[in-house]
């Protein structure tokens, strides 16, 4: 589904990324690892179009990606919830859903208001407030429903559970677990080693921009003192 070959990218004379490769396939659930300024996030920002590459490719269903604009990207089928969540806050919770719902690939049974509603229960219950007013764990429920409003084929989650109470992370990582039952693709990034890999199928580690490792999760498990090198504080 979503094919990256050696990826650059930085910010002005900047460069983050030097040489990052990852695959997704329909229905998989692939993680990017490393510590924080290893390029995670600029990845996700290069392949959504929202950072320029300077070089390598991003394709995504066999379409090359590379030199589309933020928006084209999105309308092929990528849902992002970026890291920071950045909900409108000016918004209630509907209207952030129903901002940018869309069903452009005329799925059967697309993520409506009541779907989401039903997946993030807290959401129906302030559908009426200001996103402002939210907590920060019902704020990431309301970027990933929001992502999901578009019906994306592949669903990006940038720091998904960053900075949240424990039980808050637990709702999230149940809402994933429902999200790879019914075969929604996801690219994940995150740092609970220990639920990644139960959830994913493969993972990638990124370290100073480049893929410096990669495997399923019992190749995780198996080289998980080396991962940790990579991964760990």
């Amino acid at each position: 589904m979503l094919s990256v070959r050696a990826l650059q990218a930085g910010y002005g004379d900047s460069q983050v990324l030097f040489d990052v490769s990852f695959e997704i396939a329909a229905g998989e659930i692939v993680t990017l690892l490393g510590r924080n300024g290893m390029g995670k996030t600029t990845t996700v920002r290069a392949v959504m179009g929202l950072v320029p590459p300077s070089g390598g490719d991003v394709a995504f269903d066999g379409a090359r990606l590379r030199g589309l604009t933020p928006e084209a990207i999105a309308r092929r089928g990528l849902g992002l919830a970026p890291e920071g969540r950045q909900v409108f806050p000016t918004l209630t919770v509907r209207e952030n859903l129903v901002a940018t719902a869309a069903n452009r690939l005329r799925r059967d049974a697309p993520w409506t208001l009541e779907r989401v509603y039903a997946l993030f229960p807290r959401l129906a219950e302030r559908q009426q407030q200001y996103a402002r007013t939210l907590s920060g764990g019902e704020q990431q429920m309301l970027a990933i429903g929001r992502a999901l409003m578009t019906n994306p084929k592949l669903l990006i989650l940038d720091e998904a559970t960053e900075g949240l109470a424990p039980v808050v992370r637990a709702e999230i990582w149940r809402c994933v677990e429902a999200l790879k039952a019914a075969g929604q693709a996801i690219l994940l990034i995150d740092k609970n080693l220990a639920v990644l890999e139960r959830l994913a199928d493969r993972h990638y580690v990124i370290e100073k921009g480049r893929t410096v490792w990669s495997g399923s999760g019992l190749e995780l498990t198996r080289d998980a003192e080396r991962v940790h090198r990579h991964v760990g504080v």
